[in-house]
């Protein structure tokens, strides 16, 4: 009898444990982890044990067997993803897990910068922590080309300057492959909405125009008239005559100024001495140039000249841009 009575007090026991596990285990799902925010990094093949003692080691979780039972009971034990994820005060253990299994990574950004070269871009993506792979600047433009599936292309311009986003440990030849092709997508983009007497025969072409155009000035108003000059220019078979394509010739050679003696230099981007465009662009384009590049503003100017404020004039006639430099440019020298 007294076996009885007391195999009844085990059950009993044994059902107000399970009770008050179960209650808890409920109070777990929901409760925020009121953890100092940190992170968390899972490693590609990670079992849940592995993660839930990594998130105890962490003080994330009180309760690992919790968790994985909340993982086991969602089916989700083989959906948690790798990467390194953010872990939050506000989180309960279900959203966290949602976190793992949705793969929402802590993402990092890069800006890639309109008006810099080819060079300088790749300076910039070798300099970000949060990249990985090869550095791209010892390499050279036709090994990198080539890697990215382009070999008979030249780098330059080929770019778009954005924003990226990107998780850690992204190799940077990803991030230029990306910039590479949201390129060639807003070209082509472009190049159909182009104006239809745009005297522009490629996409190339209006891509190397559009660089000079973004190193010419950083004012919006401003692009469609560069535009429109060089165009013309180019329609009259005028020079160019423009002093960033020959500043991007000289490369490591100019030395802040330009002289006499640079417009006389011989090389392919000299537009003082070539006729038409230089033959590759000469920095990476934004968007706001490459549609004014095919979108000129239809005037007669065929000059202008810097103002000093950021801004330019635009002249007609030689005679008028000339008294335009004098009293811009030779006037205000000292």
């Amino acid at each position: 009898m007294l076996w009885r009575i007391g195999l009844i007090v085990v059950f009993l026991a044994v059902g107000t444990m399970l009770g008050i596990v179960e209650i808890d285990y409920q109070r777990f799902l929901v409760t925020p982890l009121g953890v100092a925010n940190t992170t968390v990094h899972i490693t590609k093949g990670s079992s849940v044990r592995q993660l839930a003692e990594r998130l105890t080691a962490q003080s994330v979780l009180k309760h690992p067997y919790y968790f994985m039972l909340l993982a086991y009971w969602q089916g989700d034990q083989t959906h948690i993803k790798a990467g390194e994820f953010a872990v939050t005060a506000d989180l309960t253990p279900q959203q966290l897990l949602k976190r793992f299994t949705d793969g929402q990574v802590i993402e990092y950004t890069i800006t890639l910068i309109e008006g810099r070269t080819f060079r300088q871009t790749l300076a910039v993506l070798d300099a970000h922590p949060q990249l990985c792979g090869e550095p791209l600047a010892p390499q050279t433009d036709a090994a990198l080309m080539t890697q990215l599936g382009r070999p008979e292309l030249h780098p330059e311009g080929r770019f778009f300057p954005d924003t990226y986003r990107f998780p850690a440990q992204t190799e940077r030849l990803t991030v230029l492959r990306r910039a590479l092709e949201r390129m060639e997508r807003i070209v082509a983009e472009e190049w159909r909405d182009r104006s239809p007497d745009v005297p522009l025969t490629t996409p190339d072409e209006a891509l190397i125009l559009a660089s000079i155009i973004e190193k010419e000035t950083a004012v919006a108003a401003e692009r469609p008239r560069i535009s429109g000059v060089f165009l013309r220019r180019l329609q009259r078979g005028m020079r160019l005559q423009t002093d960033p394509t020959v500043i991007y010739g000289l490369g490591e050679r100019y030395d802040g100024s330009l002289s006499r003696a640079d417009l006389r230099d011989v090389n392919p981007y000299n537009t003082y001495l070539i006729k038409g465009l230089p033959p590759t662009p000469i920095a990476l384009p934004g968007r706001a140039a490459i549609h004014a590049a095919l979108h000129p503003t239809d005037d007669d100017s065929l000059y202008f000249v810097a103002t000093g404020d950021g801004g330019h004039t635009f002249s007609r006639t030689l005679n008028a841009h000339q008294q335009a430099v004098r009293r811009y440019l030779l006037d205000k020298k000292p």
